[in-house]
């Protein structure tokens, strides 16, 4: 019996080893081509729909001109200019600097008919928070790579000038908040430490948002939550709106406070209501700092590895500069540093279908009864959908045989800032044929074809949720985008009439009702002279609602 174990112990291991080569032979095949397949394929790639350089009109900006725009606007503007992370509301910054798109156009008589190269332009943000009328500028800079003009745009673009306060919160901003509120705790110490056990760190924050419904509010609802890994679904109950209109940061101050269904003027307000057993008080469990339910560490270890994608004879497709052709498509890409992934010029069989495709913005609308959650409209370009795209894991975001890429990107930061593999492209068979039929009516025959498709994907992580952004080229002439949200949740405080507004996720955690809607822009060129349009139809009814009880505005 134990020389028939050890003989099965053997040929297993034999089989094991055997596999292993295979394996690595098959990727070691794959990414070491031969230099004149290789030729032979860049080759081809061009032949079929590449144009050698025409898709730099629509590249992102590179590290090195976006550093030539900011030494630009900092010697020319001709006001003193604050770094964004040390900027304070009254203080004059740049906030971003990213690629201004030539007019289509110019763009199409360059493409089409060998016109002039448009101009190359990056598009600067500034926040003039140091001057009589504090706005918001935006500059058309210009040309690059060695900046010798900016003209503002602002009114031409926007009817009008800018209000300082439709500015986005910068991270300095939020860092104040953070002070404030850090201040604010310790006058309230016998209900912070009774109930949260508090000492100074064990809380993390997340802000509702907008800040306020009318013209001029900057008044942000901050939620509490156990500060453990994945704490978007481990709230406390306590939640606290902050005034932020002022420029000047010492004028800041705490507006409201509520806890488990009930509101008080200040911390001041709730402790005495507490030491006077006037407080409901429902003390959640402390949570371990792996998160426990919220943690990402694998339940169940893998038995087996998984099936792995293979590339006989390396990627059908090619990448040149922004550009990529494959099979019969060829398009250009980039990365709005605000919006998001976009593709340009998306050709088919050398014909043009889609002048423009591209994210425009992700917007989640929360319900709850609790303040911050119930009045949360978040449009994600303002937490900028393209810098905060991450770096892709190999084996897990994309197949690892996939080509992966950096994206560079100046937002509320000092210099640009690089996201290291952030946007993959590989080819997947669909697991679905494009075709097939089996015919029984005379002889028997069958055909079929593989539907194998490019993907090129990125994703973003908007503070809890994930949005994989995926454009998909099909062998037939369609073009399709999917995007998928994973991550987490953002829950709410489970109390009183919690369950009118979405699940029970915990003993105190609501899961709340919320809606995901996702915007693109998608500009078609399909034959020559023929103008598309598309129409959209909403339906539906419209109720109103009254809001809990409060001592004072939203």
């Amino acid at each position: 019996m134990l020389k028939m174990n050890m003989k099965l112990v053997c040929a297993l291991l034999a089989a094991c080893t055997a596999m292993a080569l295979i394996l690595g032979w098959m990727f070691r095949t794959g990414r070491e081509k031969p230099p004149v397949c290789e030729s032979q394929h860049q080759d081809r790639c061009l032949q079929n729909g590449g144009q050698d350089g025409h898709s730099l009109v629509f590249a992102d900006l590179t590290p090195g001109e976006m550093i030539q725009v900011k030494r630009y606007l900092w010697d020319n503007l001709g006001v003193p200019l604050v770094e964004p992370p040390q900027a304070e509301p009254s203080d004059n910054c740049l906030y971003s600097i990213d690629l201004h798109l030539p007019p289509k156009a110019e763009v199409l008589e360059f493409l089409d008919h060998q016109g002039r190269k448009p101009t190359r332009q990056a598009l600067a943000v500034v926040y003039f928070g140091n001057q009589e009328d504090p706005n918001v500028t935006e500059y058309v800079v210009g040309p690059l790579p060695k900046p010798t003009y900016h003209q503002d745009i602002t009114v031409q673009k926007y009817g009008g000038k800018l209000p300082y306060y439709r500015r986005f919160f910068l991270k300095s901003e939020l860092k104040e908040i953070d002070t404030l509120l850090s201040k604010a705790f310790p006058k309230a110490p016998n209900f912070m430490l009774r109930v949260f056990d508090y000492n100074g760190t064990n809380l993390a924050r997340h802000p509702g948002l907008p800040p306020g419904f009318k013209s001029g509010d900057r008044k942000i609802w901050m939620g509490h939550f156990q500060n453990v890994s994945g704490f978007y679904v481990h709230p406390v109950g306590l939640e606290v709106q902050v005034d932020a209109r002022s420029l000047n940061v010492s004028e800041w101050e705490v507006l409201n406070v509520f806890y488990n269904g009930q509101y008080f003027r200040d911390m001041e307000e709730l402790e005495r209501e507490f030491n006077e057993g006037r407080v409901r008080v429902a003390k959640v469990k402390e949570a371990p700092l792996d998160g426990g339910y919220s943690s990402l560490k694998p339940r169940v270890p893998p038995e087996w590895p998984g099936p792995l994608r293979y590339e006989p004879r390396g990627p059908r497709y090619c990448i040149r500069d922004n550009q990529v052709t494959f099979m019969s498509w060829s398009f250009a890409f980039g990365m709005e540093v605000s919006r998001g992934p976009r593709i340009f010029d998306v050709r088919f069989q050398g014909e043009r279908i889609v002048y423009e495709l591209s994210v425009q913005d992700a917007s989640a609308l929360y319900g709850s009864n609790s303040p911050m959650t119930m009045i949360i409209r978040y449009m994600d370009l303002s937490f900028a959908i393209g810098r905060e795209t991450t770096s892709l894991t190999q084996g897990t975001d994309c197949p690892y045989l996939a080509t992966y890429l950096d994206g560079h990107y100046f937002l509320d930061s000092s210099q640009p800032v690089t996201r290291n593999n952030s946007i993959c492209i590989f080819e997947q068979n669909a697991e679905i044929p494009v075709r097939r039929h089996y015919d029984r009516s005379g002889s028997e025959f069958y055909g079929g074809l593989v539907d194998s498709v490019l993907v090129f994907r990125s994703i973003s992580t908007m503070i809890n949720y994930d949005y994989v952004w995926d454009f998909v080229f099909h062998q037939n002439g369609a073009v399709g985008v999917w995007v998928y949200a994973t991550g987490y949740i953002l829950a709410s405080f489970f109390f009183d009439n919690a369950a009118d507004f979405g699940n029970r996720v915990q003993q105190l955690t609501l899961g709340p009702l919320h809606a995901h809607n996702i915007d693109y822009k998608v500009d078609l060129d399909v034959g020559a002279g023929v103008a598309v349009s598309l129409v959209l139809f909403l339906t539906g009814s419209l109720s109103q609602l009254v809001l809990p009880s409060l001592p004072c505005e939203l």
